[in-house]
């Protein structure tokens, strides 16, 4: 950071001071001065020509940066400035390229500066997208890979975890904004949400970065991004710290700090760090850097004209030097005079620690692209230049602009095996470690690299590989940890999104009846084919349950047993009239039509069981004409005593021989008439369309309806409408006979009979059609017994019981007592 001087507006202002001296960056400095020296010593890769350099101190700040960009556009000389430190060896011109700046807020300031002067930049960790625009920063190249591809790996880990519910937590730079913005942007692609999407001021205020910690523990996501620089997330992770119940987030880290030893190195963190994963740049193993790095000591010869030298030593040894390079004051803050026994050997730090050379790569990889460019650039033959007019660029005075042509088209493999090139847009190779955060039994935490990610595999092929048995998640758990808003819907049920909420938060709602879903976070059911039903548990279609009335369920048994009950009473009543058929009783109104008339009705009762059972071709058949027939041949009797009852009577009256007209023969003939007519009627159905056995499938239920299909509606209508006829034909003639003078008129009884058949089948008609299922079929035999029964009871009842209790009356002279007062009953 910097600390600015107090401006009074009446005197120069004091240049600006940097402050909080870092190692890590310290370190890139010096591993791209190891690399010019390296280069200069090889006279194979650029013979002739010596490389110097010139360091500006950015300080990390975009104001600093600019500062240092505009002395090095403005000055042809060597002036040295506080924070400047020039190479060996005497360079002449304006510098043609320029290494930096680290952050991208900085490099976003320098590269629309030099752009202006058409001066290449190659920046070794600005990773924001927004530098890949051409038109706005045209001469910006860059050692390290684009945001794009850094957040295109970090949604591939999320999408193989599947994590559907992550938390964002940015810098507030542009590095941070447009990473976080990108990753938000590409994860929702593949249905995932952001929990929440935070910003971590440049000021670290205290209630700021409380709110945030407050919000990412009631958002309830259990995977966090944070996409900031190490300064930003060590502040974020401090307030963690505070705030003792926020436990097991699984932390992603962006590049910038997924391998930042200021936080690995700090044990406060390791609880909470432990299993972080994050992507990092390729690394490499650089010999004879460390012993570089090692080999400064303020006794060198040197010492005095590195202005970070200093410093550097005091802050490393806790130690003040007492002497400082030219310009600078002397500030040992009341530490104790450094010994000059003290050796860099005898310290471990960021600074000594290059197991994780990966920016330190770049910067390497930064200064070779430089000398390759150079190196083309001065094997240019005559006549064939890339310029206009097939010109060569002069070696002797090299131009910016030339120079950043050939930087475009450098392409070589290194010493380390690694493809070097720049795309159209300046970015290089996008090549990433998956390093885990793993903390071993020494208390130090390690790097472990668990996958990789290449940007350039070929379509089709994955671009993530993840070594899953080598990865220590949080709170060293085993399994992959759970991030989702609503839990994962299981088989038989699906998702319902919640009003006002993220597209990942949502309801599991059971399928509906008839709807299965046998996949997991289905979001719509799928109804079952017709003939099938959904189980319970909703996860499969199974044939749906065939219902019928049966011989086996309550009803089938119930009806069974009236009918057998109603037959056995038939049976009873023909018992007892053929033991007692020379009685008056018997006799009286033709017996045989008595005995014809209670054979029908025996086989009315028995012919309601074929209704009962598995409707089959046979027994649709057998069931409606076996109706139809019987009840008619009934009727017919009944109607056949009605008549019989009328003809007796008026043929008491003088001069009446009507008897004659209607005897046994004649009552016979009418019976088989009317019968035979249904017959025919049922013959013709039969033909033309016979019932058949039908399923019924209704799609809201969950049962195969069987029952008999009519075939010809108008044919069972017309066997009803013929039934009804004879009956209120017969109704009719037994309501004239009511009247008539016996003691015992056998036309009130079957008034009666008739009149209980009619209203059964009237009110038969209303209940047949508005009855589900097997329950029409319970009421069209409901409608036979009761109807049945009625005749029985009310023909057969009170003869009966006259034969049985009151034998007395079963005279002839009672029957023709004419006396009103002398009843039967």
């Amino acid at each position: 950071m910097v600390v600015e001087p107090n401006l009074s507006f009446t005197s120069m202002p004091a240049p600006a001071q940097c402050t909080r001296f870092n190692f890590r960056t310290f370190r890139w400095m010096q591993t791209m001065i190891f690399a010019i020296e390296e280069i200069n010593r090889d006279r194979k890769l650029l013979s002739n020509i010596t490389l110097g350099y010139k360091i500006y101190d950015s300080c990390s700040t975009p104001y600093q940066a600019l500062r240092a960009a505009m002395e090095l556009m403005g000055t042809k000389e060597g002036l040295l400035h506080e924070g400047e430190k020039k190479g060996k060896g005497n360079c002449r011109g304006t510098v043609p390229v320029v290494i930096g700046d680290g952050g991208s807020t900085q490099s976003l300031v320098v590269a629309s500066f030099l752009g202006v002067f058409h001066v290449p930049q190659i920046s070794y960790f600005s990773s924001c997208a927004c530098l890949s625009n051409k038109k706005e920063f045209p001469a910006f190249l860059r050692t390290m890979p684009s945001d794009v591809f850094q957040v295109d790996a970090l949604v591939q880990l999320v999408k193989h975890f599947r994590w559907t519910w992550v938390g964002v937590i940015a810098g507030d730079d542009a590095y941070g904004r447009g990473g976080a913005n990108i990753f938000a942007d590409e994860v929702k692609k593949f249905g995932a949400c952001i929990a929440h999407h935070e910003i971590i001021p440049k000021n670290h205020a205290k209630k700021a970065m409380a709110a945030i910690v407050s919000r990412i523990r009631s958002s309830g996501a259990q995977v966090v991004l944070v996409f900031a620089v190490e300064q930003d997330t060590a502040a974020l992770f401090d307030e963690v710290l505070r705030h003792e119940g926020l436990t097991g987030i699984q932390w992603l880290a962006s590049e910038a700090w997924s391998t930042a030893s200021v936080l690995s190195t700090q044990t406060k963190y390791h609880h909470i760090l432990q299993g972080s994963m994050g992507f990092a740049i390729r690394r490499a193993h650089i010999p004879g850097l460390q012993d570089f790095l090692l080999h400064l000591h303020p006794s060198n010869p040197d010492a005095l004209e590195d202005p970070f030298l200093i410093p550097f030593w005091e802050e490393v040894f806790s130690c003040s030097q007492g002497v400082r390079s030219e310009g600078q004051k002397d500030d040992g803050g009341g530490k104790p005079p450094c010994s000059g026994s003290e050796e860099l050997w005898s310290v471990r730090n960021i600074y000594s620690d290059v197991s994780q050379l990966r920016i330190s790569y770049n910067v390497y990889k930064a200064v070779y692209a430089i000398a390759h460019a150079l190196k083309a650039m001065r094997s240019c033959e005559k006549g064939k230049g890339p310029f206009p007019l097939h010109v060569c660029p002069d070696g002797e005075s090299i131009q910016p602009w030339q120079l950043h042509h050939y930087l475009k088209e450098v392409e070589y493999l290194n010493s380390f095996g690694d493809e070097i090139k720049f795309d159209e847009n300046g970015d290089p190779v996008a090549m990433y470690d998956l390093v885990n955060w793993q903390l071993r039994s020494n208390g130090e935490m390690e790097f472990v690299t668990i996958g990789k990610f290449d940007e350039t595999t070929t379509v089709g092929k994955q671009k993530l590989h993840i070594q899953e048995g080598n990865i220590v998640w949080n709170d060293n758990q085993t399994t992959v940890p759970l991030s989702v808003c609503s839990s994962i819907c299981p088989p038989g049920t699906r998702k319902s999104i919640r009003p006002y909420f993220p597209i990942c938060c949502h309801d599991c709602l059971v399928c509906t009846a008839g709807e299965i879903s046998n996949q997991t976070d289905t979001i719509e059911c799928v109804h079952c084919l017709p003939g099938f039903w959904s189980n319970a548990q909703r996860t499969a279609c199974i044939p749906k349950q065939v219902e019928f009335l049966s011989f086996s369920d309550t009803m089938g048994i119930t009806l069974m047993a009236v009918a057998l009950l109603g037959s056995f009473c038939t049976c009873m009543v023909i018992c007892i009239f053929s033991r007692h058929k020379s009685t008056p009783i018997v006799r009286a109104n033709n017996s045989d039509l008595s005995f014809l008339l209670l054979f029908s009705l025996n086989l009315c009762f028995l012919c309601s069981l074929t209704f009962i059972g598995r409707p089959s071709e046979w027994s649709c058949m057998l069931r409606h004409t076996a109706f139809g027939i019987t009840f008619v041949l009934c009727i017919s009797c009944v109607l056949g005593k009605t008549i019989v009852v009328l003809m007796a009577f008026s043929a008491t009256l003088p001069a009446s021989n009507v008897m004659k007209w209607f005897g046994p023969a004649q009552q016979k003939a009418v019976i088989t008439q009317c019968t035979l007519v249904q017959v025919i009627i049922c013959a013709v159905w039969l033909a033309v369309a016979p019932p058949t056995p039908h399923q019924l499938m209704p799609r809201e239920s969950a049962i195969v309806i069987l029952l008999c299909d009519k075939g010809s509606p108008l044919g069972f209508s017309l066997v009803l409408g013929y039934i009804g006829l004879l009956a209120c034909i017969c109704l009719l003639l037994a309501f004239l006979a009511r009247k008539l003078p016996d003691n015992f008129n056998e036309a009130k009884l079957i008034t009666f009979s008739m009149l209980i058949f009619c209203a059964v089948w009237v009110a038969f008609v209303p209940a047949y059609i508005s009855s589900p299922g097997k329950y029409s079929v319970a009421v069209e035999i409901f409608a036979i017994l009761a109807s049945s029964y009625g005749l029985l009871l009310c023909i057969f009842g009170p003869k009966c019981y006259i034969i049985l209790r009151r034998p007395e009356k079963n005279t002839r002279k009672h029957l023709m007592s004419k006396t009103a007062t002398d009843k039967w009953s």
